[in-house]
This record gives structure tokens, C-alpha cells and sequence, in this order.
């Protein structure tokens, strides 16, 4: 099958709110800023969006003059969309970490376990710095690693740091 009959089929399969092209046109003027919306949700508010081929859209859009901004201002919004979207994950996971790791009886008991935070914990110091790097480039990863450092009470100043450089990156 050539790329060209792959991308032909793509329309049969996804439904149209997860194609790009779609995404895009539905909000007209406000592309850029609902784009940014998507990334910031993906990264923070554990939506299971097309981020990776909105910015490629957004990217070729923007070049070809459909999206009436600068590129590097596109890049610097979606940029500090997704950081900020990161920055929201890891306040939810800060906030309901210590409620639902508290313990229980039952399966929520055999699932949430004070254990599992401490060894989350453990790993996001010994490897923290470049999970959060690496987690940018894998798309349904990056949407919890966010959760995972709040909920492992990452020193938000690591985590701040080093999920900016995965966000530029």
C-alpha cells in the first residue's frame, strides 16, 4: 500500500473529531488557539487527542499562510500550552495522590497502595528528569507521566525544568 492510498483510508478510520484537518477547520479563525486548547488538554488533562498530527497540520498550515501567524509565535504558543498543560497534570496529581493512596480495604485498597507512590517516588528521583523528557515523545505516556510526578511528589522545580525542556524539545 503506497502513502498516498494509506492517507486516502485514514478519514474511514478515525472519526472525524480525531482528524487534524477536521480539528482545525471546525474552529476557523481560533485554529491556533484551539489547537493549543487540544495540546494543553493532552498534556495535562489526560484527553487522548491527536496532539502529534495537529502540530504537524498547524506547522504546514502556518507555512502555507492558512494560519496567519508567524511560525515562531506558533511555536512558542503551543510550546507554552503544553508546559502549561504538564504544569495541570502535576497539580491534579499532587492534589488526589494523598486522598486515593490513602488505605483501604477492597480493590481500590489493591490498586492504590502506598507502595506503589513510594517506588514512584524512588524512580522519579533516580530517573525523573529524563522520564519527563522522553515522555514528550510518546504520546499516550506523556498524558499520565504528568499525573505520576504530582502524585510521586516530584520536586516541582525539577519538574518544571525538565518537562520546559521537553515541551521545547
Amino acid at each position: 500500500m503506497t502513502a498516498v492510498e494509506a492517507a486516502a483510508l485514514l478519514p474511514m478510520l478515525l472519526p472525524s473529531w480525531m482528524d487534524p484537518d477536521e480539528l482545525i477547520k471546525s474552529f476557523g479563525a481560533y485554529a491556533l488557539w484551539g489547537v493549543a486548547f487540544i495540546v494543553f488538554a493532552e498534556c495535562g488533562l489526560f484527553a487522548i487527542l491527536p496532539g502529534d498530527s495537529l502540530l504537524f497540520t498547524v506547522g504546514l498550515l502556518t507555512a502555507t499562510g492558512a494560519i496567519p501567524y508567524n511560525l515562531a509565535f506558533v511555536c512558542i504558543v503551543l510550546t507554552i500550552a503544553a508546559v502549561l498543560g504538564n504544569m495541570s497534570g502535576y497539580a491534579i496529581g499532587r492534589k488526589i495522590g494523598p486522598p486515593l493512596f490513602r488505605p483501604r480495604s477492597g480493590l481500590r485498597g489493591k490498586i492504590f497502595k502506598q507502595s506503589h507512590v513510594d517506588k514512584t517516588h524512588i524512580f522519579l528521583e533516580r530517573y525523573g528528569n529524563r522520564a519527563l523528557i522522553l515522555a514528550r515523545f510518546v504520546p499516550i505516556v506523556r498524558t499520565f507521566v504528568t499525573l505520576v510526578a504530582g502524585v510521586g511528589k516530584m520536586n516541582f522545580r525539577h519538574f518544571i525544568t525538565y518537562t520546559a525542556i521537553g515541551g521545547v524539545l
